[in-house]
């Protein structure tokens, strides 16, 4: 199995190069970006970020391998929260 590497470019300008499939909460952690959790199974939504413009649990989900092989974050808001 050939694991790609991604490029992920975080909302404080930082990046990060990792392989496709890791950990998203993992990810972040190592650049350095807090993401929230709450319940860590996908359903309380406070983990919620915007991968390429979708939005995606990240407690519940992976680095996904992309055409581009460049993936933009941004984080998600809820206004409820």
């Amino acid at each position: 199995m050939n694991i790609s590497k991604v490029r992920i470019e975080w909302p404080n300008g930082k990046y990060s190069i990792v392989s496709q499939g890791t950990d998203w909460l993992e990810t972040a952690n190592r650049a350095g970006i807090s993401i929230p959790t709450g319940c860590l199974s996908g359903s309380c939504g406070a983990c919620e970020i915007e991968v390429n413009g979708k939005v995606i649990r990240s407690c519940i989900s992976t680095v996904p391998l992309t055409k581009s092989k460049i993936i933009k974050v941004d984080f998600s808001s809820d206004p409820f929260w």
